[in-house]
């Protein structure tokens, strides 16, 4: 049973960091593209960012780029998402998920693409 479990959210000032990270079980996923949405409240589920296989490409929405870093480690299974600079507009829940393909590419912001979601981990940035 494949099984997707965020971790490392919190409470933070703004101007803080976090770091998120994605265990993953039940199977490797270092053949397929991982991706970090996040949704906050009476907003859709947006795309934040995605790293291909092999880590050899990443994508990132324009509010984050510059301050967010996704990176994944296939010996752990694992995908991380570094946050610094936070602003409280970064607050929501975050979500990891699989794409159904190895790699980054204009389309990684559907949700339909993705077979497989963690249950999120809520990030609330204080002003």
């Amino acid at each position: 049973q494949v099984q997707l479990v965020e971790s490392g959210g919190g409470l933070v000032q703004a101007g803080g960091s976090l770091r998120l990270s994605c265990a993953a079980s039940g199977r490797s996923f270092s053949s397929r593209a991982m991706s970090w949405f996040r949704q906050a409240p009476g907003k859709e589920r947006e795309f934040v960012a995605v790293i291909s296989w092999g880590g050899i490409s990443r994508l990132y929405t324009d509010s984050v780029k510059g301050r967010f870093t996704i990176s994944r480690d296939d010996a752990k299974n694992t995908v991380y998402l570094q946050m610094n600079g936070l602003k409280p507009e970064d607050t929501a829940v975050y979500y990891c998920a699989v794409r159904n393909t190895a790699y980054t590419d204009g389309n990684a912001y559907r949700i339909r693409d993705y077979d497989y979601w963690g249950q999120g981990t809520q990030v609330t940035v204080s002003s």
